[in-house]
């Protein structure tokens, strides 16, 4: 049975439906275009409602394909992290390079840029071996150096690659000069005990030392093995030995025997 006010609205819709029946067909027909008029905006909300709907729907991405998506932009992120770390390494490897090129030795000497191929597990302080040989020109006893100065020399040579003993391998002895004092003397093996690989020994000093640390190492050409003013190191400190008869002395050299990638031949 109706509530009052549900009775109530059927009777006025019942009693509106009467009076538009017995209307004049031409108020009739203006009644009807008035009550479209009013409620057309309602029609076009209701649509507008329903294409948003379809357009929500077709938004939505099943879970699976987010996931795909999320996997294939982590392996896009790994790809170009690789990119970015490639591009580092080969832009230090120019600039090496470029530094390489443009370091010129004094004298008649020209110059050959070899790699470094590999280092001996048992003996890795104390030799390399580069990507050049016979076929180069190489030889043994030519001096090897980088911009930074004197690192060794060659000692045996194959066809296509050749193995550099390094400054503080007992195979290469140096013969040095102060720069600041004249005094000359022979650079011979690495410092014992030191865990520092750029730190060499420098023997047959005089008795009465005028060498102070700080001063400037360099080739002196005697020996007629490496040319000389090739620079070597700087002295750390010295010390007396066999019982004050000489001196010697502790170099850091300047190349670091830990970072070489390239190295330079000097030929004759």
């Amino acid at each position: 049975m109706f509530k009052r006010p549900q009775w109530v609205a059927f009777s006025a819709v019942t009693l509106a439906v009467l009076v538009l029946w017995n209307l004049p067909d031409r108020l009739a027909a203006r009644v009807k275009i008035a009550l479209g008029a009013l409620f057309l905006p309602l029609f076009g909300l209701v649509g507008s409602a329903q294409h948003l709907a379809a357009e929500a729907s077709r938004a939505v991405v099943p879970r699976a394909e987010l996931e795909r998506q999320l996997e294939a932009l982590r392996r896009e992120n790994l790809r170009l992290q690789l990119e970015l770390t490639r591009a580092g390494a080969a832009f230090e490897e120019n600039q090496r390079l470029r530094q390489l090129l443009a370091w010129r030795p004094a004298g008649p000497w020209q110059t050959r840029i070899c790699s470094v191929l590999a280092r001996d597990p048992e003996a890795w302080w104390q030799a390399i071996h580069i990507d050049a040989g016979a076929r180069a020109g190489l030889r043994p006893g030519l001096p090897v150096v980088v911009p930074e100065g004197l690192i060794g020399r060659v000692d045996r040579v194959a066809p296509t690659t050749a193995e550099v003993v390094l400054l503080g391998d007992p195979r290469c002895r140096v013969a040095v000069v102060v720069r600041e004092t004249g005094e000359t003397g022979v650079l011979t093996t690495r410092s014992s005990g030191m865990g520092d690989p750029r730190l060499v020994d420098l023997t047959h000093l005089p008795r009465h030392l005028a060498v102070q640390p700080g001063q400037t190492v360099f080739t002196s050409g005697l020996g007629g093995v490496f040319p000389p003013g090739l620079p070597v190191g700087t002295v750390v400190d010295t010390r007396s030995v066999g019982y004050g008869l000489y001196s010697e002395a502790r170099v850091r050299l300047y190349a670091d025997p830990s970072r070489l990638r390239e190295v330079i031949v000097l030929l004759p």
